[in-house]
């Protein structure tokens, strides 16, 4: 018999994962193509993950990452983040980096013998006591993630991967790596370092600037491990990390981009949902379902409408002053395309829907997702036209299709498939796009390609690995499963004598889906929005601001004018 705990948990993540399930006019029947197709897709991107892997086990391994142009490797954990190659280590011979992120892909495919056989050779060769100076975020996000993740699904007793010889190794280096990060987080603020060598700490003369997504995007992992482990010290670290962080937003609850783990002040203004604050959004929700932490409910909740309110024009997002709430820069960045995947968890599947098509519609005039696109001037950035094989859009594509069921996602995906294979494919690997306009290629293929963009689309096509299961995907596309005993409480409106028609009735203002934590689809059909509170009449007639709702697109609060019609007039 499951606990109970355990039971209202996994109501909670399927209501999050699965909005819609209940509103069968959200979505489409699936065509009797469309079986068929998935299979022939499964197929293939099963055959894309292989050539990338078997490529990397023949020509880079044990090394981080293959260079598929020259089949050869690079040693690449040293370099992520490190734009201008400093400091690299001279006797630093790889981490099996490639190996580590694939492990999870290998089980979702059902590869359990590779997946064993990978498992014996990292418990027996790899150590973490090198001179090698490493970005703390993408060695959390990759090592320790794949690390912890590949331990759970090793130690999982309904799926047997790992026989007799497996006595918890990867937990062991995956607890050695932790120990390693915590010399980042000795500095006046808690605010973590960016770089720390696996070795000897902190440097001498470390630069001090860190991003929003670099010192706010490690609970996932160092709290799964502090829990695996028993030793609370990662997950304080990284929460101590995450609230002082959110201590330094605007009086409009934005964040900008960089900033000075030292003073605790910010080096750039200007705030977005891409690269270097991306996954701090990100982590917020994904913590409060793994964990089920209020404290992490409120953050996300202000961030989220903040998002909505200052950066949302129409279908894309711009950047803005986090302090001004004006915007900035008017450009898409290839990283924006997971935030449509974070949307569909909240339940905003209009919202995602529209982004995630003008995310297509630019892969489908390139043929790739370029990393920068000026939307002022619907152009290239002149410098950053490159693809590095990045998942976003695929991941999005993964979480629209399980929300909506709707057959067009699948051919998005098809879409994917055939563009990665037309143009990044060669014959030792997959390559990365330096520039969208010829298609020239570039000679590495980094190892999220195997950890996320193939697991994103081989789940598009077959889910099976889900079925039975809970699970949320951290930023790096690690599933950690969602454990009833992981929660410290379980947050009180998913409890069954809680729910939103309980709350509703005892609430005296109304509020938004997102206020009572309820998916916008089983509240009523009049919802557009997570945010939307419909106004008190069909009409729209007022006589007071209590009376207004809040808008859908913008979530802004609508105002009574002087001829008694709500609209968001304080904004004309």
């Amino acid at each position: 018999m499951l606990p109970r705990e355990f039971i209202v948990a996994w109501i909670l993540v399927f209501l999050m994962i699965f909005p819609n399930i209940f509103n069968p006019c959200t979505c489409q029947l699936e065509p009797p193509w469309a079986a068929k197709k998935r299979h022939v897709m499964k197929e293939k991107v099963r055959k894309m993950f292989y050539h990338a892997y078997d490529n990397y086990m023949t020509h880079a391994f044990p090394h981080d990452e293959l260079k598929p142009l020259t089949k050869s490797f690079t040693d690449s954990l040293s370099e992520l983040g490190n734009l201008r190659l400093e400091h690299l280590p001279q006797d630093y011979n790889g981490s099996a980096l490639t190996l580590i992120e694939s492990l999870s892909s290998l089980v979702i495919m059902g590869n359990s013998t590779e997946f064993e056989r990978a498992v014996l050779w990292l418990s027996q060769n790899i150590a973490f006591n090198v001179d090698a100076r490493v970005n703390l975020f993408e060695c959390n996000i990759r090592v320790l993630g794949g690390l912890v993740s590949a331990h759970i699904l090793a130690t999982d007793s309904t799926n047997r991967l790992v026989h007799g010889a497996y006595k918890n190794q990867l937990l062991i280096l995956a607890e050695d790596l932790g120990k390693r990060f915590l010399p980042a987080f000795n500095t006046p603020t808690g605010l973590p370092y960016a770089w720390i060598n696996l070795k000897y700490g902190v440097m001498v003369d470390e630069t001090t600037e860190t991003s929003t997504s670099g010192c706010g995007s490690l609970i996932l992992e160092m709290g799964a491990l502090s829990r695996l482990t028993g030793d609370p010290t990662y997950e304080y670290v990284a929460i101590r990390a995450l609230r002082k962080l959110w201590s330094m937003r605007s009086s409009l609850n934005l964040l900008g981009t960089t900033l000075d783990v030292v003073t605790g002040d910010w080096i750039e203004y200007s705030a977005g949902i891409g690269a270097g604050v991306d996954s701090f959004y990100e982590y917020l929700f994904k913590a409060h379902i793994l964990f089920g932490k209020e404290e992490f409910w409120r953050m996300f909740h202000s961030a989220y409408l903040a998002v909505q309110k200052y950066f949302r024009h129409g279908p894309w997002y711009h950047e803005a002053d986090m302090r001004t709430g004006k915007a900035t820069y008017w450009q898409l960045t290839s990283l924006q395309a997971f935030w449509p995947g974070l949307q569909v968890l909240v339940g905003d599947i209009a919202a995602a829907n529209s982004s995630h098509r003008e995310f297509f519609h630019v892969w489908e005039k390139f043929g790739v997702l370029p990393e920068r696109y000026l939307l002022d001037h619907q152009m290239l950035h002149p410098t950053e036209k490159y693809y590095p094989l990045r998942p976003e859009l695929a991941e999005s594509t993964f979480y629209l299709y399980q929300a909506t069921k709707d057959s067009w996602y699948l051919k998005v995906g098809e879409s994917i498939v055939n563009s990665l294979n037309l143009y990044t494919k060669v014959e030792g690997g997959f390559a990365s796009v330096k520039d969208v306009t010829t298609m020239q290629l570039e000679d590495h293929q980094h190892s999220f390609f195997l950890a996320e963009t193939c697991k994103y689309l081989y789940l598009l096509f077959d889910d099976s690995f889900l079925v039975d299961r809970n699970y949320i995907f951290t930023t790096e596309g690690h599933p950690l499963p969602v454990l009833g005993d992981w929660h410290d409480r379980l947050p009180e409106s998913y409890i069954s004598t809680n729910w939103s028609f309980t709350q509703s009735e005892k609430q005296g203002r109304r509020a938004s889906a997102m206020s009572l934590q309820v998916c916008p689809a089983n509240d009523n059909q009049q919802v557009e929005s997570a945010c939307h509170i419909t106004d008190a009449r069909a009409d729209h007639r007022c006589f007071t601001d209590e009376e207004c709702g809040v808008d859908s697109t913008t979530c802004r609060r609508r105002s009574c004018s002087m001829a008694g019609y709500c609209g968001l007039w304080l904004l004309v």
